[in-house]
């Protein structure tokens, strides 16, 4: 069993969803990042970076992962699955996982800053950071055009950049004119376990849809920018 600590956003959904389609056994815990549960001492004892997610595996003797990447990559290890066990088939999946980690999701996140949370606009840095992750999707694009999955076959790489990908309007990214792009998203979003997985620990609303459910969402995001 595995004790998941998370919250409600891409690189939490990243965890929930591997579980999800791991099929491993797990509970999730909820961590309140407007109330900084993620900075108590509880917390800073399992992740001493105070961010989510973190999980515990109760079968190897409570054994603590942080760091998104090193989860899923433990997971999929712990299972067999998602992962390839030969180097060439290992190393592509690893290269697409930390494209999004060095690359997707550095990037909209500063999207979401500047874009919906940042108090003062800038321009300047707004559009900085949308154009690199609308570059970034292009790359995904090209890719997808080889392939049906990122790795050739289906893998932790498609689940770690779809989790970012799909919040693509909150960031302000287009992606129009992106026919493969488009097809992988829906191959994605059409899986169960994806499904499942993006309502852990509980379902968000459609921010961008629902104006005053995206500002308190942003307001709440804002306590946390300097945490």
């Amino acid at each position: 069993m595995i004790d998941l600590y998370t919250a409600p956003t891409p690189n939490g959904h990243k965890a929930s969803v591997t579980l999800e389609e791991l099929e491993v056994p797990y509970e999730a815990h909820a961590v309140n990042l407007s109330a900084e549960e993620q900075k108590q001492d509880w917390f800073l004892a399992l992740n001493p970076n105070g961010r989510i997610p973190v999980i515990v595996d109760r079968d190897a003797e409570d054994f603590v992962v942080f760091e998104t990447g090193a989860i899923m990559v433990y997971l999929a290890e712990k299972t067999g699955r998602l992962l390839p066990s030969d180097a060439k088939g290992r190393s592509r999946v690893m290269q697409w996982l930390m494209f999004q980690m060095g690359g997707i999701g550095p990037m909209m996140g500063q999207a979401n800053v500047f874009h919906r949370y940042f108090p003062e606009k800038i321009p300047a840095a707004i559009s900085r950071y949308q154009n690199e992750s609308r570059r970034l999707f292009e790359v995904l694009d090209r890719r997808l055009a080889e392939s049906e999955w990122l790795a050739d076959d289906f893998s932790i790489a498609d689940i770690a950049n779809w989790c970012w990908v799909r919040t693509y309007r909150w960031s302000g990214v287009s992606r129009d004119g992106l026919p493969h792009l488009d097809r992988w998203l829906g191959a994605m979003k059409a899986r169960p376990a994806c499904r499942r997985g993006v309502e852990v620990p509980f379902v968000v609303g459609r921010l961008t849809q629902d104006e005053k459910a995206a500002e308190e969402f942003a307001a709440n995001a804002q306590k946390t920018l300097q945490t």
